[in-house]
């Protein structure tokens, strides 16, 4: 039997996603699990469903038109997302994995008569559907489906009764819940998790409430933002009756404060953000960049004639309209329709500032880059994408434009800004993972 340290994760999202690369950046070499996989997974992550259906070697996701469908049906597609028609009525709906723009099939939802889903294709990074979910005719979850690469069910979850049916070796074995699943899963690999690290107080605590206590290792590191109480599971720890969990790290400050504020005991729950991976240094290069797909961007004339000493960058990964390709009048605009992902790396790599400041949606996940590519973030409350990586005081009313050039103009603290802008996103080094 493998005794070995293991990572559980409730879900693959982002901030799991950031905790285990927190954890790889680390150092940590052991096991990481999900109790969910939305088809995407690094290779050393394992989903405790589909690790029971192989992997296709040499597939490739599928770009949004090549699903299948019915002769004649004709399949539409944005940046965000698709739509499958039968003339001119709707027959499906197409999510997109991350990032949205590269247009890669994720999940299909297929409407019945009454436009109701009645089934989900699940898609993988191989091409090929791993699974499928079935809705009721009120559009209630049934069941899910998990096929192995021949098309072979493996594992049934009903989210009615809450079993999961696992098809192994010409047997069939039942479980009564995630938890048991889970449980089956570190028994077939032979591991035995000396230490359980997780993010949930929901299924992974449940896995470590229900194994056998070694040395009261196990840690939560607790991904929830701001609530008025302490959770009844969370309080369990808190009193030390938890079996196997001793110390809770806070990957949210607004949390953290509010459970101090509570009475949480300070040995036991402790911050911790995330070890970022920056792609480059602070520069002072006097450029900005904004990135949209579309051409309400609030107060950029102001903005552009107020600093004609700032080059700004505005790139879109479609084509521009005559009203924003108007701005190439000025000298200290460069306008990139049809931007490449190319085009774009570079422009985080040279600029110092990113101004969130366009409506509709967010393109390229472009908050989280500017951060990670040390540009300093500003915004408005009115176009602000995403406040977790913004200085709180860098988001401005827009009315108040002249307060966001001032803080632009004001060059000699752009290294003091981006030192408080990674402190408020709660940014740890190698060592901070390393001591826990």
């Amino acid at each position: 039997m493998l005794e070995t340290p293991v990572l559980l994760l409730e879900n693959f999202e982002e901030e799991s996603q950031m905790l285990y690369q927190s954890f790889r950046t680390s150092g940590f070499d052991g096991p990481v699990f999900t109790f969910s996989d939305e088809g995407f997974l690094p290779d050393d992550v394992t989903s405790i469903y589909t690790y029971y259906c192989g992997k296709k070697e040499g597939g490739k996701a599928r770009y949004f038109n090549q699903i299948d469908v019915p002769d004649y049906w004709e399949i539409k597609a944005s940046n965000s997302g698709g739509q499958v028609f039968d003339l001119n009525h709707e027959r499906g709906k197409i999510f997109f994995a991350s990032p949205l723009h590269k247009r890669l099939v994720k999940i299909v939802d297929w409407y019945d008569d009454m436009h109701v889903v009645r089934v989900s294709d699940h898609y993988n990074q191989d091409g090929f559907i791993y699974a499928k979910t079935i809705f009721n005719k009120k559009g209630q979850l049934v069941s899910r489906s998990y096929y192995d690469v021949s098309g072979n069910e493996k594992v049934v979850e009903n989210f009615v009764t809450h079993d999961i049916i696992l098809n192994q070796n010409n047997k069939v074995y039942i479980f009564k819940n995630k938890v048991e699943f889970a449980k089956h899963l570190f028994t077939e690999l032979d591991i035995h998790p000396t230490r359980l690290f997780y993010n949930s107080l929901s299924n992974p605590f449940f896995v470590s409430e229900s194994l056998e206590d070694k040395e009261h290792s196990d840690v939560l590191f607790w991904q929830e933002g701001y609530r008025e109480d302490i959770p009844g599971n969370m309080q369990v720890i808190l009193d030390g009756h938890s079996r196997r969990t001793s110390k809770i790290y806070v990957q949210k400050k607004e949390a953290y404060e509010k459970l101090i504020e509570l009475g949480a005991n300070r040995d036991i729950v402790k911050p911790l953000g995330f070890v970022y991976n920056f792609e480059k240094e602070n520069q002072h290069t006097n450029n900005i960049l904004i990135c949209t797909n579309s051409d309400r961007i609030e107060k950029l004339n102001e903005l552009v004639v107020s600093m004609p000493n700032m080059k700004f960058h505005v790139c879109a990964l479609t084509e521009m309209s005559q009203k924003l390709m108007s701005f190439e009048k000025y000298d200290n605009v460069h306008l990139y329709p049809g931007c490449k992902a190319s085009e774009i790396l570079n422009l985080f790599n040279t600029c110092d500032y990113y101004l969130d400041i366009n409506y509709e949606n967010e393109i390229v996940d472009a908050i989280k880059e500017a951060f990670l590519h040390n540009l300093l973030i500003l915004g408005f409350n009115q176009t602000i994408h995403n406040r977790k990586y913004v200085l709180p005081d860098f988001v401005f009313d827009a009315n108040n434009y002249q307060d966001m050039i001032r803080v632009i103009l004001d060059a000699s603290h752009l290294d003091i800004n981006l030192e408080r802008q990674r402190n408020v996103a709660m940014t740890q080094n190698v060592q901070d993972y390393k001591n826990v």
